[in-house]
C-alpha cells in the first residue's frame, strides 16, 4: 500500500501537465497584473458618472483617425471578432487546441479566463456609470477586454515552445496581449464605440483576471503534501 501511495503522489503533478505560467514569468505578471488591477479601480472612480470625453480621450481619438488611420469598414470587421458570440467560439477552439497538446490547465483558464473577464466588465459597467452616446455604457470596454483575455492565454500557450530567456519570453507575452488589445481598442476608438480610456480598462480588466486565475489555477494544482 506503501508503495502504490508513493507511486501515485510521483505521477499526480505529471498529470496535471505543466503550469500554465512559466515559473520565471510568475512575478513579472503578477506585478504586471497588480498594476493593471490598480489602474483599472483608478479609472473607474476618475470616470464614473461620466457622460462625455476628456481632454486624454480627445488627443487619443485624434492622434488614432490622423496618425493611424482605419477605414470604417475594415474597424467594424475587427469589431465582430470582440461579439461575445465569436468570443465564445474562438474560447472553444483555443481550449481544444490546449487540450489536444496536453495543456489541461491552461484549457482550465482558456474558459474561466474570458468568461470572468466578460463578467468584470460586465458587472463594472452599471457600477461606474460612464456612458457614451446618450446612456450607452461605456467603461470598460468588453470588446477590447475580451480579445485581450483570449491573446493572453494564446501567448501563454506559445511561449512554453519558445527556446529564449525569461525576458524575451516576457516581452512576447506582453507584445502578443497588447497587440490584440490595441488593434480591438483602434477600432472601437475609430468607430467612436468608446473612449480611449474605456480601451485601456477593458485591457487591464483582462490582463488582472487571466493572470490571477491561470496563477490560482496553478496554485490548486500543486501537490499537496502528505504525511508518512
Amino acid at each position: 500500500m506503501a508503495r502504490v501511495a508513493e507511486v501515485q503522489t510521483d505521477i499526480a503533478p505529471r498529470q496535471t501537465g505543466p503550469p500554465v505560467v512559466p515559473t520565471a514569468l510568475r512575478i513579472p505578471m503578477i506585478v504586471i497584473a497588480s498594476a493593471c488591477a490598480a489602474t483599472l479601480v483608478a479609472l473607474a472612480v476618475l470616470y464614473a458618472g461620466s457622460t462625455a470625453p476628456d481632454g486624454a480621450d480627445r488627443w487619443a481619438r485624434s492622434t488614432v483617425l490622423d496618425l493611424l488611420p482605419l477605414d470604417v469598414g475594415t474597424a467594424f470587421r475587427i469589431d465582430i471578432v470582440g461579439d461575445p458570440r465569436v468570443v465564445g467560439v474562438l474560447m472553444l477552439v483555443l481550449t481544444g487546441i490546449c487540450l489536444w497538446l496536453g495543456r489541461r490547465r491552461l484549457a482550465l483558464v482558456a474558459v474561466a479566463g474570458p468568461v470572468l473577464t466578460g463578467v468584470v466588465t460586465t458587472v463594472l459597467k452599471p457600477v461606474t456609470g460612464r456612458t457614451i452616446h446618450e446612456g450607452f455604457l461605456a467603461y470598460p470596454s468588453g470588446h477590447t477586454a475580451a480579445v485581450t483575455a483570449l491573446a493572453l492565454v494564446s501567448a501563454l500557450l506559445v511561449v512554453e515552445f519558445l527556446r529564449a530567456g525569461t525576458p524575451a519570453k516576457m516581452v512576447f507575452v506582453v507584445s502578443v496581449t497588447s497587440a490584440a488589445g490595441g488593434v480591438m481598442a483602434w477600432s472601437q476608438i475609430t468607430l467612436d464605440a468608446h473612449y480611449s480610456t474605456d480601451t485601456v480598462g477593458g485591457f487591464c480588466a483582462a490582463f488582472a483576471v487571466v493572470t490571477l486565475v491561470a496563477v490560482a489555477v496553478d496554485r490548486s494544482a500543486r501537490p499537496r503534501s502528505t504525511s508518512p
